[in-house]
Formats: structure tokens, C-alpha cells, sequence
């Protein structure tokens, strides 16, 4: 039995304990003018938020108006026998005075309503509290306000200033306070001129606001009801006022700011707001009020309205040391300093890059152009060597014409002394004398044109089968003395083409000394060359073919005979196949060999000239019959 009932004993404990644990603590919130009326509203709303973090248990918060504040001398019987019914059945923890009407309220009636609660009065300046109305049940979370602070701070930003219009209403709060700043400002006297709006209506202080003179500022210090006894909420009555006004409007509270205040030293509302919550959790938790102690809270540091001093032409440079600036619009480069700075860093790249492509250009341009006229020089030299190969062919093709002038020069004087002179037969001998001429006159004029040393490329349009007799003209007389039999097949049709006929001349030139050069150990009757140019009717290109009776290249070697001072002859330099490549090229053609039966077949391209793309008899069969 005895076990039992103490199983029960405790059982019935932990149910009390946990019910006491669950059971949240009841606070009363007073506020002074309205739950809608700033800043007092913003005051109370920080207190419930901070309630809410600090508290480690659940606070139940009744919230009530003092509306009677606004109004002078109306009776506050009918709100306090509200309150006596309301909390006459219900446990309170913890009374909340918001404001100083509310606060003055709990004193006079603490008595016949909370005797025993604790409360705690915030929201108020320190000056609005009476110590000798004080219990021990009562502690205090006050606001310093230091308005000079306010107007020294109007006279360090805007030094000219020489009016100050002070915004107050008319309630009994609002009287109290026009009485206590105008001792305040007493020492501003001479210095500045203090015009107040405590006796006009909101519409006529607009009017005023609105025709300031230069160098005036506005204080807006509290309006709840105005002179005309219209309660007014007061962010809404600052902003008409900041709507119209033509000077600067200032103010005590950090509620106003960013709403047309310049800025300053202000009251931190979450400041008291966080004290308060603070001593309220103290007292919740069992201290005794009166141990609760915290020092009036003073203004902030400075922080002003960037929107505003730009509006008034305000420098920051005159703003108080430690001052913050808000609500300032990022320049441009402050706004997109990354972008900004990753552009110019992509722009500065860049123009690198292009700065050094166009040097690489420029160092390039003249290194093409050295080895272009390196080129040019190889090619004459090239040239030269042909030339000097053919020299003894050349000069004895040269002294037989030669030779035969000056036997028909000498008859021509032994028949013009005979008497008479046979005029006819000395007239037969001249035309000899004339074509002798022109035979060396094109020997040497060939020779000249091979031997060209002109810097710039001579383009022209020329007919390819006329280049190729020219060449043959010029190797008629080294064919000749080697014994070789040249067979030259061309078409009926031109076979336009566009470059310089002296550098094709000598490809052919090339292609043909090598021709023969491969047909040396040939029996003399065997030796053959033929030259063949034709359309190409697949490539639609002039296409030249030339095909001796030689041993042909071994094939391994037909890959690598025009890479350059590759040469299969004991004294060959090497360079005729790479240069007759290089020319092939640069005008847009192809160039390559092959073996057929016997011999070897060097073919070349040139693109047709426009003008130029019909078809000829000999096209497909040149291929044909270079390999028979």
C-alpha cells in the first residue's frame, strides 16, 4: 500500500511539473497611441520578435490601446474598468508599458489593477519616467534622446542653415515635448531661428513646408494629433511633408530612416527593442524587477540617406566621422566591377593577341617576301645553269645563220661590182641575209626572255600551246645534237591560261632537259620526246604531258623526286623538279610524273581562263598514247 502511493505521489508531481512547464508565461502589452501608430508600433513589434528568440519557453502576449493619450482631459475610467474585468480571472506574468502615455497610465492606476504584477516600461525617454512613482515591481528600458545632438548635427552638414522648423503635434505627449525642446534649443539662440508647427493643422503645415525660405531645415520630431485634433500615423504624415517640403527633413528615431530623412544620429528602435525582450526574459525567468537595471539608451552612429544628401546637394566629405551611407546607387563601375574588369582584361587580351598577330603578320610579310625573292634568284639561277647547258647548242645554232650572212653579204658585193650588177640575184641574197637575221633575232630574243631577271611576276593571258613551241625553239638545237627526236602534239584549240610565260617556259624547259637527260644512254634511234598539251576534261584544266624513252624512276622514288636537292643524275642539283613544283603551284595548278612501258611521263596543270572551257579532239586520249 505504502509503495503504491508513493508511485502515485509521483506521478502526480511530473503531471504538475510538466503542466507547469507546458503553461505558457502571460505578458500585457500596452501601447500608448494604437498597434498602427509609428514609430510606437515598430517598438512593440521588435519586442514580440526579440520575446520570440530570447525566451526559452512560450509567451502568450495580450496586446491593448491606450487611445485616450491622443486626446487631452478625456476620462481613462471606462478603459480601466475594461482592463479590471478583462484580467480579473486571468494570471498575468509581466505588464509591458510601450510609450509614455502607457507608461504614466500603469502608474496612476497600478494600485486598483496590477498591484503585485511586475511590469516594465520601454519605449519612452528617460526624462518621461517618474523614479518617484517607481516600485520595486517595476524596471525601466529607456531612450536618451539628446535632441541638441540633432541640431548640431543639422549645422555640421549644412553649416548654412539659419531656420529650423520643428514638427510636433498637439496631443498632451506632443505639448510636453515642445515645452522640453524649446529649452533645449535655448542654446542655439542667435545662431538659429525656430519655427514651430505644433499649432497647425497638417494641411496647413504642408502649406508651410512647401515655401520655405533657402537655407531652412526641417526637424520632425513626433506627430500623433495635429491642431486641428486629427490623429495622424506618422510615417505617412513624413512622407507628405518630404513629398512638398523645399529643405532637408531630419529626425531622432531610425523608424523615418530611408523613408525622406537625411539621416544622423538616431534612436536604434531593434536596440531598445532587444534590451527590452532582454529584461523582460529576466524578470519572466524570477528576478526581482527593481535588480533589473539597464542604462538609457543613447542615439546610434550616424548613418544618412545617400538618395538624400544627393537631393540637397550634401557633400559627404562634411558628414560626421563614422558615419554610414545607405541606399547609395552603385556607379557603374561599382555595379559591375567584375564584368567591367574581366572585359577590359578580355579587351586588353585581345588587343595583345591582335597586336601580336599583326607583328607576326608584318614579320611574316617580309619573310615571304625574302624568301620570294630568294626564290625568284634560285629560279634564275635555275635558269642560268639551263642556259649554260645549252650554250654550245645554242652557239652553233647561231653561227649557221651567222655563217650564211656572210657568205650572201660577200656574193651580194661581187654582184653588184659585175657590170652590170644581176639586181634579181642580189635581191634573192638580201632576202636570205633578212631571214638569217630573224632566225638569230628569235634565238637570242628566247634566250633573253629565259634569262629574265624581273622582280614582279609579268601575269598574262597567253595561249599555252604558243609557250610550248617557244621552248621547243630554244631546245631544237640541243635536241639536235643529242640525237633526240621531239614529237610535239597540241590541240586545234587555244589553250588560254594566266601567268608568267617566262617561268612556265621554264618548266617545260625543266621537264624537257630532263627528258633528254634520261634518254643519254639510249640508243640514238630510240631517243623520243613528246611533248603533249591537251584539255583535261575531268579537271577542266590545260594539262601538259611530256614523255621520254628513258629508263623511267624507280618507284619508290616517284613520291620523293620533287622534294627539294632530291636528283637521280650524278651532277644534277636537285632543285629543276622542286622549282618547276613551286611555279606549278603558285598559279593553281598540279604537277606529277609517272612511269608508263618505257620512260617516264612528267604532267603539269594550269587552270583555264574563263573564257575558255570547250572541249577539243585530243582531250581524253593524251594519257593513251603517252603510255604506247
Amino acid at each position: 500500500m505504502t509503495y503504491r502511493t508513493i508511485l502515485c505521489a509521483v506521478f502526480l508531481f511530473l503531471v504538475a511539473v510538466d503542466t507547469a512547464c507546458a503553461e505558457p508565461k502571460r505578458v500585457f502589452l500596452l501601447h500608448s497611441f494604437g498597434r498602427d501608430f509609428a514609430p510606437w508600433n515598430e517598438y512593440a513589434r521588435s519586442i514580440r520578435e526579440e520575446l520570440d528568440r530570447q525566451s526559452p519557453g512560450p509567451i502568450d502576449i495580450f496586446e491593448a490601446s491606450l487611445a485616450t493619450a491622443r486626446f487631452a482631459g478625456d476620462e481613462e475610467g471606462p478603459f480601466v474598468d475594461y482592463l479590471r474585468t478583462l484580467f480579473a480571472t486571468r494570471k498575468l506574468d509581466l505588464i509591458i508599458a510601450v510609450g509614455g502615455p502607457a507608461v504614466n497610465f500603469v502608474q496612476r492606476n497600478r494600485q486598483q489593477l496590477f498591484p503585485a504584477i511586475p511590469a516594465l516600461f520601454t519605449a519612452l525617454e528617460h526624462r518621461r519616467v517618474s523614479l518617484s512613482r517607481l516600485t520595486a515591481n517595476d524596471a525601466v528600458v529607456a531612450a536618451n534622446n539628446d535632441f541638441p545632438v540633432i541640431i548640431d548635427n543639422i549645422l555640421q552638414v549644412l553649416p548654412e542653415t539659419t531656420d529650423v522648423v520643428v514638427v510636433l503635434g498637439n496631443s498632451p505627449l506632443e505639448k510636453y515635448w515642445v515645452e522640453q525642446l524649446r529649452l533645449d534649443f535655448k542654446r542655439f539662440e542667435g545662431r538659429v531661428a525656430f519655427t514651430w508647427f505644433n499649432e497647425l493643422s497638417l494641411e496647413e503645415m504642408l502649406k508651410r513646408a512647401a515655401t520655405l525660405p533657402p537655407r531652412s531645415a526641417i526637424f520632425f520630431g513626433l506627430l500623433s494629433v495635429d491642431a486641428a485634433g486629427v490623429p495622424h500615423e506618422e510615417g505617412k504624415a513624413l512622407k507628405r511633408i518630404h513629398e512638398v517640403a523645399t529643405a532637408p527633413t531630419f529626425s531622432h528615431s531610425d523608424h523615418f530612416f530611408g523613408q525622406g530623412i537625411v539621416g544622423g544620429p538616431l534612436i536604434s528602435i531593434s536596440s531598445v527593442g532587444r534590451q527590452a525582450a532582454n529584461a523582460a526574459v529576466r524578470i519572466l525567468g524570477g528576478e526581482a524587477p527593481e535588480t533589473v537595471k539597464t542604462a538609457a539608451i543613447g542615439y546610434a552612429s550616424p548613418r544618412f540617406d545617400w538618395r538624400e544628401l544627393q537631393r540637397w546637394d550634401i557633400s559627404e566629405s562634411r558628414l560626421p566621422k563614422g558615419s554610414d551611407v545607405y541606399f547609395r546607387v552603385p556607379s557603374m563601375w561599382e555595379q559591375y566591377q567584375s564584368q567591367v574588369t574581366a572585359g577590359a582584361a578580355a579587351l586588353l587580351i585581345q588587343a595583345a593577341i591582335i597586336s601580336w598577330l599583326l607583328l607576326e603578320r608584318r614579320r611574316r610579310y617580309f619573310a615571304e617576301a625574302e624568301a620570294s625573292s630568294r626564290r625568284r634568284e634560285v629560279v634564275r639561277l635555275n635558269r642560268v645553269a639551263t642556259a649554260s647547258v645549252l650554250s654550245s647548242s645554242i652557239a652553233h645554232e647561231i653561227n649557221q645563220p651567222l655563217g650564211a650572212i656572210l657568205n650572201n653579204t660577200e656574193a651580194a658585193q661581187i654582184m653588184i661590182k659585175a657590170n652590170p650588177p644581176d639586181l634579181a640575184q642580189v635581191g634573192e641574197i638580201l632576202s636570205d641575209i633578212i631571214r638569217d637575221e630573224q632566225r638569230v633575232a628569235e634565238i637570242i630574243l628566247g634566250l633573253r626572255n629565259l634569262l629574265n631577271n624581273t622582280k614582279d611576276q609579268n601575269l598574262q593571258t597567253f595561249d599555252l600551246n604558243d609557250t610550248v613551241s617557244e621552248v621547243l625553239g630554244i631546245l631544237g638545237p640541243e635536241a639536235a645534237k643529242r640525237a633526240v627526236t621531239v614529237i610535239n602534239e597540241r590541240p586545234t584549240d587555244a589553250l588560254p591560261v594566266r601567268a608568267d610565260p617566262i617561268h612556265i617556259q621554264q618548266v617545260i624547259l625543266n621537264l624537257m632537259m630532263n627528258g633528254m637527260d634520261s634518254m643519254d644512254a639510249c640508243e640514238p634511234e630510240s631517243r623520243k620526246l613528246m611533248v603533249r598539251t591537251f584539255r583535261n576534261l575531268h579537271s577542266k584544266m590545260a594539262e601538259v604531258a611530256i614523255a621520254d624513252s628513258g629508263k623511267g624512276i624507280p618507284e619508290e622514288n616517284l613520291k620523293t623526286v620533287f622534294n627539294a636537292f632530291f636528283t637521280t643524275k650524278p651532277q644534277g642539283t636537285g632543285l629543276g623538279l622542286p622549282i618547276a613544283r613551286t611555279i606549278v603551284q603558285t598559279y593553281g595548278g598540279t604537277i606529277w610524273a609517272e612511269n608508263r612501258n618505257r620512260g617516264t611521263v612528267f604532267h603539269f596543270t594550269l587552270p583555264l581562263c574563263a573564257a575558255s572551257h570547250g572541249k577539243e579532239k585530243y582531250g581524253e586520249s593524251a594519257s593513251g598514247l603517252l603510255r604506247s
